[in-house]
């Protein structure tokens, strides 16, 4: 009996032991389960690449881009492109603002149109969610700079001090006989209205600054409240975002200047005391890299990432911000942009031909040039379960919807007769069962059909009509 309770104890010790050691193999499981970070940022030139992105990380270092890396929002106002986009959430967490570079290079205008006479503009949206964000309208903040030519990289950090947001931005203008880009600041708490712009940071004779983010620091890391990232990639020091800041050194130690990287972009770690400043190397062309520090204010303390310690993701990513999610926010995000595959919709009878928008009509036509007019994301139905709805890659939040039985893409306004006339049942296709038909959630007796190559809601009582409503879903 003696040797049979030494072998049981034996076997549970051993038992432990391994559970032990399994748990301290894999500490990480317990990070993984806390929410990630969201990366807001563009991808590149053309009216395309100068939208709103968004891409996931559960770490910090390893990125995926959500919305299958089609983009999230799209600029149609002012230029119609944004660059450096900025996000921003309220202190309570009931709000979110992104603010962005009213720019678009390569769509009818060049780097100097937009250094001498570009938008003095920001791009504004709004959301209550993170998901579900409003139409985007523009904030003319350069427009009372004497000689004001544009606005470039916003940004905004709220200022307990004055209990609203100082927002600040880049303004090439002539101050003192010299032209050139200086940091200009207003005051907002609402990104619909500002105060007066006013002089925030200058550069000795005609050097110019453009990039600028401050981060937040706990009390007695580098022994100060605020760092701040501009230029030639200086570090500075603050106790009060519009008082005093010191000049604590740059990151030249480890070979990066202004002349290599720009768009500095702070993440702090929620796992441990480190932060990652990204920085994209525009002058190589191949965009966002992390640099870390466990001190922000120590210049000293900043070091290169090691060969294989991150990974971007599919889509380059540019001049941008990172959020640290709640829970609740990456659960939202991941709903409702995961990294679905775009689809077309190819007709069974002309089989050449794909649906397509075309200035906000629906048609179907060989040869789709941009291709993105005939690509889609077949979404869950936003009327029923069981159902689909169809968004447009290139025009995100924009729908295929029947008026008056007529098929337009337009912006989902969140009403509920929105929903249903953009909501279909996916039913085996008429005139092939291999193929796919679609039938109106709330005219359950008609379905999506070309008619003379546009798109219709009709009844189907003929040969030619089930043809007309037969299509294949393909990538």
């Amino acid at each position: 009996m003696a040797t049979l309770r030494a072998r049981l104890w034996a076997v549970l010790v051993t038992v432990c032991l391994l559970l032990t050691a399994q748990t301290l193999a894999t500490p990480q499981r317990a990070v993984a389960a806390d929410p990630g970070y969201l990366m807001t940022h563009f991808i590149g030139e053309g009216a395309t690449g100068q939208q709103i992105y968004f891409s996931h990380s559960t770490d910090g270092l390893h990125w995926s881009d959500l919305n299958g890396g089609g983009m999230t929002l799209r600029s149609t106002v002012g230029t119609r492109g944004v660059r450096d986009p900025a996000l921003v959430r309220s202190p309570n967490g009931d709000r979110y603002w992104i603010i962005a570079t009213d720019l678009c290079i390569g769509c009818g205008q060049s780097w100097g149109d937009a250094i001498d006479n570009g938008s003095r503009n920001l791009v504004i949206w709004e959301s209550r969610d993170l998901v579900t964000w409003s139409q985007p309208w523009l904030l003319n903040v350069a427009g009372a700079i004497p000689d004001g030519r544009n606005a470039w990289a916003p940004e905004a950090i709220w200022n307990p001090e004055t209990n609203d947001y100082v927002l600040y931005w880049a303004t090439n203008a002539t101050l003192n006989g010299v032209r050139k880009h200086r940091i200009y600041y207003a005051r907002t708490t609402d990104f619909r209205t500002v105060t007066t712009p006013r002089l925030y940071i200058d550069r000795p004779g005609t050097q110019g600054i453009i990039d600028t983010q401050i981060v937040e620091v706990p009390a007695g890391v580098g022994g100060h409240r605020y760092v701040r990232t501009s230029g030639q990639i200086t570090i500075e020091g603050g106790d009060s975002i519009l008082g005093t800041w010191t000049e604590l050194g740059n990151l030249s130690g480890i070979g990066l200047t202004g002349s290599q990287v720009e768009g500095p972009m702070w993440m702090k770690f929620r796992d441990r005391d480190e932060w990652a400043l990204y920085l994209d190397q525009y002058a190589a062309g191949r965009g966002y890299m992390p640099v870390l520090t466990t001190g922000p204010a120590t210049p000293g303390a900043y070091r290169l990432p090691g060969s294989g310690t991150y990974d971007m993701g599919g889509t380059k990513k540019r001049h941008g911000s990172i959020l640290n999610l709640t829970a609740a926010e990456e659960s939202r995000l991941q709903a409702r942009w995961p990294a679905t595959a775009a689809n077309r919709l190819q007709s069974y009878n002309y089989q050449d031909r794909y649906v397509r928008h075309a200035d906000f009509d629906v048609r179907i036509d060989p040869n789709v040039s941009p291709a993105e007019d005939a690509r889609f994301r077949l979404r869950p139905g936003l009327a029923g379960s069981g159902t689909v709805s169809f968004e447009s890659v290139n025009f995100p939040g924009h729908f295929l919807r029947h008026v008056g039985f007529d098929f337009q893409l337009a912006y989902d306004d969140g009403t509920t007769a929105f929903a249903e006339d953009a909501t279909f049942r996916r039913v085996a296709g008429l005139a092939d069962s291999g193929w796919s038909s679609f039938q109106s959630y709330n005219h359950p007796d008609r379905y999506l059909r070309h008619y003379g190559f546009r798109l219709r809601l009709d009844p189907i009582t003929t040969a030619t009509g089930r043809a007309d409503a037969t299509f294949r879903v393909t990538s």
